[in-house]
């Protein structure tokens, strides 16, 4: 099942369903008002949705066109939006930019930020920043939302919280982060807010390619119409979603709504590119001993999309430019 939000009814938007191959929509008034509504009711709601969502992919109900600039996050505001690194190559490259060494227990203890979960970017909404020198650079990863999680469960239980995926842009402030982090506190400004794909989806929308709580797919990224990447997202990923989320339920239960984001996508195989700019910027350094590529201008575009092994568009696109904030 695919579902989204239409930008109408106020801060929550309004619940829709949407066809499979993402062009039309039915309102989905009648079960729920908005998501997370449907979350907080998730068992008793699921087998209504399941059931309009047949009807349009059967073509039963006519519903109405899709239209992704219409669209806010999927959930455009969460009670909790949680965001791991679980692919250590990129923690590596990342704190070799900083001059810091990767700790031997991150391979153990998974690294996590509770960030601003109050206003979410839309999958074509500018990103605005007041200064390019503050590095605007993006970061294409997946997310999960959970229904309720329980305080303490494992691993091994927590695969069955994960109700739906979604795209992110995480955007990060990269000039920011060091005094940030330096003060010993984490991310306040480096950290503007994220950004969602167009739809969230039922795991089952992935067939094979979800397993062991992975999504077993690549991860294109485009920068100016350029291809950055396509790491899979399935391979190197040294926490699944069912781990990340047991670590982040150790002292506190999680609420239905909550949004995990599984860090920046990236493969130890440098042939996959890179998810996000300040990785090439530290190849870079690596190679030829300073960075070449400069961070993201105004005016710049990224996208991120998945594909399935057909060539279809799972979550739609995130499609973004970036403009100087007034």
């Amino acid at each position: 099942m695919k579902l989204a939000t239409l930008n109408a009814n106020g801060l929550d938007g309004r619940l829709i369903v949407v066809n499979r191959v993402l062009t039309r929509a039915a309102f989905a008034d009648t079960t729920a008002q908005t998501l997370q509504a449907a979350l907080d009711d998730w068992h008793t709601v699921l087998p209504a949705l399941l059931a309009q969502y047949e009807s349009l992919n059967n073509g039963q109900c006519e519903g109405f066109p899709l239209a992704v600039d219409e669209l806010m996050a999927p959930l455009p505001r969460a009670y909790q939006w949680l965001d791991g690194s679980a692919y250590l190559s990129h923690v590596k490259r990342v704190r070799r930019a900083r001059g810091a060494e990767m700790p031997p227990s991150f391979i153990q203890d998974p690294l996590m930020y509770q960030g601003g979960s109050d206003s979410f970017l839309g999958a074509e909404e500018t990103i605005y920043a007041s200064k390019e020198e503050w590095g605007i650079d993006f970061e294409a990863e997946i997310a999960v939302i959970t229904g309720d999680v329980p305080l303490g469960i494992t691993a091994g239980q927590a695969g069955e919280c994960i109700k739906l995926l979604m795209l992110v842009n995480d955007v990060s402030l990269r000039n920011l982060i060091p005094n940030e982090l330096a003060k010993g506190f984490g991310f306040l400004n480096g950290k503007p807010s994220s950004a969602f794909s167009p739809v969230a989806v039922t795991p089952d929308e992935l067939g094979d390619s979800w397993r062991d709580s992975k999504v077993h797919l690549p991860l294109s990224v485009k920068w100016n119409e350029n291809l950055c990447g396509r790491a899979n997202a399935g391979v190197d990923m040294q926490f699944n979603f069912a781990e990340l989320i047991s670590h982040a339920a150790k002292t506190r239960r999680l609420a239905a709504g909550t949004i995990l984001g599984s860090g920046t996508v990236s493969n130890n195989d440098l042939s996959k590119g890179y998810s996000c700019i300040v990785e090439k910027r530290v190849l870079e350094i690596i190679e030829n001993g300073e960075a070449s590529t400069s961070f993201m201008r105004f005016g710049d575009r990224i996208r991120i999309e998945m594909l399935d092994e057909n060539g279809a568009s799972i979550f739609g696109a995130i499609d973004q430019d970036v403009q100087k904030c007034d």
